[in-house]
């Protein structure tokens, strides 16, 4: 079953275009993993500053390892200057439906 992980960052006032830039430079050090399945960055449409970053893996364990890689050491140092507080939320996902515009997309 898939293992997903979703952090909560609320950012530095008018330092978001730079987080996000630095998010976007770094994501091969999430994406080139060989267990991640991939990786979003979503920003809050209510809550000025706030952004969500949901990566999925093959497994809970692979996450894990991973989490002490040296690429992932080193892309967290990068984000962090932004950061003003967050949250950490790992789950494993107990289903996926996909929607019926899933069929109608151009792929």
């Amino acid at each position: 079953m898939t293992f997903r992980v979703m952090l909560r960052m609320e950012i530095v006032p008018g330092r978001e275009d730079d987080f996000e830039r630095v998010w976007r430079e770094g994501s091969d050090a999430v994406t080139g993993h060989p267990s991640n399945l991939g990786q979003s960055l979503a920003r809050a449409t209510a809550e000025d500053g706030t952004y969500y970053i949901i990566s999925d893996w093959l497994d809970e364990a692979r996450f894990r390892e991973f989490e002490d890689s040296p690429a992932h050491l080193e892309h967290r140092a990068k984000l962090h200057p932004f950061r003003r507080s967050g949250s950490f939320h790992p789950m494993e996902m107990v289903e996926h439906i996909e929607g019926r515009a899933v069929a109608g997309r151009a792929r």
